[in-house]
C-alpha cells in the first residue's frame, strides 16, 4: 500500500478497530473471549453501527432513485429528439437532472462509501491471521481475533486460501449467502418501486446489467474474501433488504406495484376501520385538478356606432346595470319605513285637518 493508500486507510483502521474491540469487551463480559462467536457478534454488531451512520445517506439515495424513475419520461423524448446527437443528448439529459435537483450518482453513494469500511476490515483480519497488531486492536487481542474459530473454520481463513474441506464449506454457504443478498436487493427494488416506463430504456438496461452483473462479481471476489468479511457483506446486504422493505411498504413511489398494494391495504384497513365503528368508509380521494389559469387582462368596451351613440342605445345595458343596484337600496328603504297602526288613522286635508266623524 502506498503513502497516499495508508494516509486514508490509517485513520479507518482506528475508527473500526474501536469500534470492533469495544463490542468484543461487551461481549466478553459473558462469552470467552477467545471465541469466534464473540469476534463474529463484534462483526455483526460493527456493521450495524456502519449503517445505522450511512442512513441519512441511504434516505438521499432513495429520493434520487424515485427522481430519476419519475423523470424518465421526460428522458425518452430527449432521446427521440436527439437521438441523432449523442453529445447534445447528454448535456440535455444532465440539464434536466440539475434542474430538477437530481445526482444519478447518489444511488452509489452508500456502496461507494462502503468500500473503504470493508477494505479497512480486510486488513484487519489478514493482519490478525499474522498477530499483527492495527489501530486499537493490540498483540494479544490481534491474535485471538486471528485464532478464532467458528464451526471448525477460523474467522481469518479464505476458500482459496485452505485445504480444509469443513472450511471451504463454511466459506462457500458465505459466498452464496452473500451472492443471493445481493441479487435480491437489487431485485426487491426492480420488481416492486419501479414504474413501468422506468423498465424500458437505457435506464432500465443498467438496472438489468447491474442485477446480475454485482452478484456475479461479488460471487467471484468472495472466494477471496476472510470469513470475517463475509459476515460483515452478507449481514450489510440483510439490513439492505429491510431497509428497502420498510421504505416500499410504507412510502413507494408513484403508479409502481408496491403503490397499488400499499392503496389496497389502506383501502382495506379503512373498511375494517369503518365495520367496527358502525361508519361507513371514507370515500376515495378524487385526483387533484389544477386550477384555471384566472385571465387578468382588461376587457376593452366594445365599439359602437355613430348611430348609437347618437340615440344612447349602446349605453343601455350599462344604464339597466346602474339602475339596478338603485332599485334594489328603494325597495329596501321601503321595507324599513313602519307602517301605520288602526289608530293613526289620515286626516282629511280638505276639511280643514278634521275627519270625516268629526264633519258630521
Amino acid at each position: 500500500m502506498g503513502a497516499i493508500g495508508s494516509f486514508i486507510m490509517t485513520p479507518l483502521y482506528y475508527v473500526i478497530s474501536f469500534v470492533l474491540v469495544t463490542f468484543h469487551e461487551l461481549f466478553s463480559l459473558v462469552m470467552d473471549p477467545a471465541s469466534g462467536a464473540s469476534w463474529v457478534l463484534s462483526i455483526i454488531f460493527l456493521t450495524l453501527v456502519v449503517r445505522i451512520a450511512l442512513i441519512p445517506l441511504f434516505v438521499k439515495q432513495i429520493k434520487s432513485s424515485r427522481n430519476m424513475q419519475l423523470m424518465q419520461p421526460k428522458v425518452a423524448e430527449l432521446r427521440k429528439k436527439y437521438g441523432h446527437d449523442r453529445e447534445r443528448l447528454a448535456q440535455e439529459t444532465m440539464k434536466l437532472y440539475k434542474d430538477s435537483g437530481t445526482n444519478p450518482f447518489a444511488s452509489c453513494l452508500p456502496l461507494l462509501l462502503q468500500m473503504p469500511i470493508f477494505l479497512a476490515l480486510f486488513h484487519l483480519l489478514n493482519g490478525a491471521a499474522n498477530s499483527e497488531a492495527k489501530g486499537f486492536l493490540d498483540q494479544t487481542q490481534a491474535s485471538q481475533f486471528g485464532e478464532a474459530t467458528l464451526f471448525g473454520a477460523r474467522i481469518a481463513d479464505t476458500f482459496i486460501g485452505t485445504s480444509l474441506t469443513e472450511v471451504r464449506i463454511f466459506a462457500a454457504i458465505l459466498v452464496v449467502a452473500m451472492t443471493a443478498t445481493t441479487f435480491l436487493t437489487q431485485r426487491q427494488l426492480m420488481s416492486k418501486n419501479m414504474p413501468p416506463e422506468a423498465l424500458t430504456g437505457q435506464f432500465a438496461q443498467q438496472q438489468k446489467l447491474l442485477l446480475y452483473v454485482l452478484p456475479l462479481v461479488f460471487g467471484i471476489g468472495g472466494i477471496a474474501f476472510p470469513i470475517g468479511v463475509l459476515f460483515y457483506w452478507t449481514t450489510s446486504n440483510l439490513w439492505t433488504m429491510g431497509q428497502q422493505f420498510y421504505v416500499i411498504r410504507n412510502n413507494p413511489a408513484p403508479n409502481t406495484p408496491a403503490a397499488d398494494a400499499k392503496l389496497e391495504r389502506d383501502k382495506a384497513k379503512a373498511e375494517r376501520k369503518a365495520a367496527r365503528g358502525g361508519v361507513a368508509p371514507a370515500p376515495e380521494p378524487e385526483p387533484e385538478v389544477a386550477p384555471k389559469p384566472v385571465d387578468r387582462q382588461r376587457q376593452q368596451p366594445k365599439k359602437q356606432s355613430r348611430s348609437q351613440r347618437r340615440s344612447g342605445s349602446g349605453n343601455q345595458p350599462n344604464r339597466q346595470q346602474n339602475q339596478q343596484p338603485q332599485q334594489a337600496q328603494q325597495s329596501a328603504r321601503r321595507k324599513k319605513q313602519p307602517r301605520p297602526g288602526p289608530s293613526e288613522v289620515p286626516r282629511d286635508r280638505t276639511g280643514g285637518g278634521a275627519t270625516p266623524e268629526e264633519k258630521q
